[in-house]
């Protein structure tokens, strides 16, 4: 049976070419959401396009002028603005704060904070204009606690958990709401590179949330009533 819970719903997922994102967008189009799927890969955008119909949209959240045009034809007079909003691009780095290189503070920063900055900043005029939307931030358990060799990382997710909070306030009695996901750690492709399971410091990949697992976590989000808000969800592995 097809699920159509989200039907005649637009949806935009950031980062949708792999990992969180592209669990997102799937899972959001299989619930029967028109889904705008945003990324900086186009040949990924375009798999992900034939697997589950979502539309791709190469952008680079980083950088200003590819949002504001890449989000223009949503949100122009005629668009189709989104009621659904998910934030899911993200980098990680893992390592000393002593040995990190500011490049990598520079790298966090600008994808985890300022993309989702520059992507709240287009769509929230327009959701407010009409009274209704979702945003859903996807933050991490390190933008709540400490860990070691996360200091870029966690700096950039506190900032997601803060730029939230701001929005909360201001969206308050608009009917424009917003939730942060804060998942403990994932197995998705930005452990490719560090190798986890071979490292005593770091938790298995097996014992790990799945990018499915903060999809399903999403899509409950979003197919709450809309008297419903939830401004905080804290994802674990049990």
């Amino acid at each position: 049976m097809t699920d159509s819970s989200l039907a005649g719903r637009h949806a935009l997922v950031t980062g949708a070419s792999r990992g969180i994102g592209r669990a997102v967008a799937v899972a959001l189009a299989a619930a029967g959401a028109r889904v705008t799927a945003l990324a900086r890969s186009q040949d990924q955008l375009a798999a992900l396009a034939r697997e589950s119909g979502a539309n791709p949209l190469v952008c680079d959240v980083t950088e200003e002028r590819s949002v504001i045009q890449g989000l223009a034809p949503l949100l122009e007079s005629g668009g189709s603005v989104p009621d659904i909003v998910v934030n899911a691009a993200g980098v990680f780095d893992l390592g000393l704060l002593a040995e990190t290189p500011v490049e990598a503070l520079d790298r966090n920063l600008a994808v985890n904070v300022r993309g989702s900055f520059l992507v709240i900043r287009s769509v929230l005029p327009p959701m407010l204009d009409r009274g209704s939307g979702l945003i859903v931030n996807v933050g991490s358990i390190a933008g709540r606690k400490a860990f070691p060799g996360n200091s870029v990382y966690s700096a950039s997710k506190y900032g997601v958990r803060g730029l939230h909070e701001v929005l909360q306030e201001e969206i308050r009695g608009s009917g424009v709401r917003a939730t942060l996901l804060e998942p403990a750690a994932c197995d998705t492709p930005i452990w490719d590179a560090i190798d986890p399971d071979g490292r005593a410091d770091l938790p298995d990949r097996s014992q790990m949330l799945t990018a499915q697992d903060v999809a399903e976590a999403v899509l409950f989000v979003t197919t709450r009533p809309a008297q419903v808000q939830i401004p905080l969800l804290l994802i674990e592995r049990s």
